[in-house]
Formats: C-alpha cells, structure tokens, sequence
C-alpha cells in the first residue's frame, strides 16, 4: 500500500480540476476554521483555474450551511459551489414523489431538530405522527445531548410499523471543538442493526457524488480528488465514485495515527489504519495547508 505523505496541496496542484473538500475537519472544527486551511483555499482561488466545491453530510440545506461558513468568516468567494446530503436528500424525495403521483405528497415522520425544517420543506412531504407515516426521515438527534440509544423505543415502534428510513447525514460521528458528538448516521445504523430498512443520501453513498459530477461534465473523473478526513465517508466515498483521494490526518483519525502536535505522521501507522478501514488514499496531508 503506497500513500505518498505530502508537505501541502502544492505538490498535486497541477494534477487536477476539480477540487472536492470535506468541511467539519478540513476546513473548521465546527466551532473555528482552521487558519491554514482558509489560507490554502485562498491560494488554491489565485494560482490556479479549477473547481472548488464543498461536499458536507450535512442534513440542513446548503444555503444554511454557506451561512454559517460566512459567519465563521469562510468567505464564499473562495469556493464554486457547496452541496450537503441535505439538498440531496430533498431533491431525491421531492423527484420520487412527482414521478408517482405529483398530487400527493409523501408523508412522513421526522426524526430530527426544528432547525431542519427547510429541507423538509424542500423534500415537498407532509409531516404527520408516526402511525399515519409512510416513511421516517432521521435528520438528528431531536435534541443535542441525546444518545443513539435514547432512541432505541421509538425505533421498536418504527419497526413495528413497518416503516423506511431515509437518513439525510449518514455520518457516525463528529468531532466539534475537539468534543465527540454523535451523529443522524449512528440512529439509522441501529435501526438496521434492529431489522428496519434503511437508505443513506451523503458520503460515501453514490448520490451525492453523481450530482457533483452531472453538474461539471467537461471534468473527467480522473481530474478529481476528494479531500477529507474520514477515511468511512470521505475516503471511501471518493474510491467508490471512481476519483483520487488525499486523507487529511489531523481530522477524526488523528488520534488512531498518533499524529504528532507538530504534524508528523508515521507512514507504517498510515497504513496501518487505511489498511484495517479497507481504504488507500492516494495521499496524506496532516492538516489542510499549501
């Protein structure tokens, strides 16, 4: 297993033209952008003439996600475009139900905080009690300091109802501010653990990548790298998506390749923990930076 370590993005530059970036872990730490990294996409703006799009498994809309990149002070001038499992999730639910029947509106039950009511909005579905559901749609925890196992009971009830789930962030977990929060990603993988089924919208799931690309058909896949730091979502959705990858160390994997505070990385360990994820970025960077 060959995973070139980098010193910065500089070294591959000129290898592509499509520009993939994951954001919690890359870009900011859900509270703090990471200097370094807001610098090198600046760089990357100026030098080069490319695509730069932000691929979040965010279950809020990218509208909402892009303002609060602004608010951490990530200008929008330094990306092309930014797409959360959020919009995909709407566009796939509000595409299904035109194609059946486009005067009924789906109902479902939504398991998830207020603050995703846009993207049920845009799913174009009508939320109502779990009994008269005809789906769940998991984007969350319905509040933050609840735990995957809150959840347990109501999902017994789901099942009995015999009800699908769609999962709008099928991240497990996060690490904000150096903290582990659990993720929407972690109550569908216990409600297949239990029997129910379950369909995923974000990475590493094909969906969110086949946007990106029927968006930019004149960029063959082989000028396209993803940059992330989770070798579950990022890593293995770009490998499944059929482009390069370059795994940023410092991110949720820091502590697996006991990454050195000034950035050090051992190569063995690299391979050691792709090789139990299944996974072979191209390359390796510790944080974001040119």
């Amino acid at each position: 297993m060959n995973i070139k370590l980098l010193k910065g993005l500089s070294e591959v530059v000129d290898d592509y033209d499509l520009f993939i970036f994951d954001l919690w872990g890359v870009i900011h730490n859900g509270i703090t952008p990471y200097s370094d990294a807001v610098e090198c996409l600046t760089y990357l703006r100026e030098q080069k003439s490319c695509e730069i799009i932000f691929l979040s498994n965010a279950a809020r809309l990218s509208r909402s996600i892009s303002a609060h990149l602004t608010s951490l002070g990530i200008k929008e001038e330094i990306y092309d475009k930014l797409l959360t499992s959020g919009d995909v999730t709407a566009n796939i639910i509000s595409s299904r139900a035109k194609e059946q029947n486009p005067l009924t509106r789906p109902k479902y039950f939504h398991i998830g905080p207020e603050r995703a009511q846009p993207t049920l909005d845009a799913c174009g579905g009508k939320e109502v009690a779990l009994e008269d559901a005809e789906l769940v749609i998991c984007t969350g925890f319905f509040r933050e300091e609840e735990k995957v196992d809150d959840y347990t009971e109501l999902l017994k009830t789901v099942l009995a109802h015999k009800l699908p789930m769609i999962c709008a962030n099928p991240d497990i977990i996060i690490n904000r501010g150096g903290k582990t929060i659990p993720c929407p990603g972690g109550i569908a993988a216990l409600y297949e653990k239990m029997g129910g089924t379950v369909e995923r919208f974000g990475k590493p799931y094909p969906a969110i990548y086949d946007c990106v690309f029927a968006q930019h058909t004149t960029i063959a896949r082989s000028r396209a790298v993803m940059i992330g730091d989770s070798l579950s979502t990022d890593i293995r959705g770009a490998r499944q998506a059929n482009i390069d990858s370059i795994w940023v160390g410092g991110g949720i994997h820091a502590k697996d390749l006991s990454m050195e505070q000034n950035g050090q990385l051992d190569p063995d360990k690299v391979r050691e923990v792709a090789k139990q994820a299944g996974e072979c970025p191209k390359a390796i960077l510790p944080w974001l930076h040119w």
